[in-house]
């Protein structure tokens, strides 16, 4: 059967099937995601069979703003919290240190880095991140497939496998702008929705002004 597809600020229904453990697809500021529960292993297993792919690959906890990334990881307080309010929210996913290697389910075989998004939403999707605080996100694709920037380009496999598909039209179709913060320096690890040079520039600003 058909999943339900809601419309915009109708996000009760998805916020039901996530914190019943179940995979939704939601828009997002670059493309269309699966999402589910970050905060058990469970949810994030089901999400990556329905996907199809590698346990041993990492995926983003993508949170309804900075200070509910600093409620999920403290440890980001201090210096890379002064990058991540310079950059967030935006089109990007930040890896961030993990020294207390919290969410093992999320960070594939590095626990010690853990990647994070505070997108730039509306609508339905923002009512859910404000609803639960945070989502596990990956692109809603079958693994190694295109990135879906309309609900129709969600693979049939996993928009029937989904609790719940959230329709929130096209969307820009480019994936975030991936940036390493681990090491001493800022590091581009994907160039995507924002160009690297403008992500470098902003880092470096904020690196300055600390």
């Amino acid at each position: 059967m058909e999943p339900l597809r809601v419309g915009n600020g109708l996000a009760d229904e998805a916020v039901a099937a996530i914190r019943a453990g179940k995979p939704v697809v939601l828009p997002t500021d670059t493309v269309y995601g699966l999402c589910a529960s970050p905060y058990s292993a469970g949810p994030v297993e089901r999400a990556y069979r329905l996907k199809g792919r590698d346990a041993g690959q990492p995926s983003a906890l993508l949170a309804a703003d900075v200070d509910m990334l600093f409620e999920c990881v403290p440890e980001l307080r201090g210096r890379v919290g002064v990058l991540l309010r310079e950059v967030l929210p935006g089109p990007l996913t930040l890896v961030v240190p993990n020294p207390a290697r919290r969410f093992p389910w999320l960070t594939g075989e590095n626990p010690d880095a853990l990647g994070v998004r505070v997108p730039q939403l509306a609508g339905t999707t923002r009512d859910v991140l404000d609803q639960l605080g945070a989502v596990v996100a990956t692109s809603a694709n079958l693994s190694g497939g295109p990135d879906p920037h309309r609900v129709e380009d969600v693979p049939q496999e996993i928009r029937a496998g989904a609790a719940a598909v959230v329709d929130g039209g096209e969307l820009p179709g480019t994936p975030s702008t991936v940036v390493d913060l681990t090491g001493p320096e800022p590091r581009i690890l994907r160039e995507g929705a924002v160009s690297a040079a403008d992500v470098l520039r902003r880092l470096q600003a904020a690196v300055r002004s600390s």
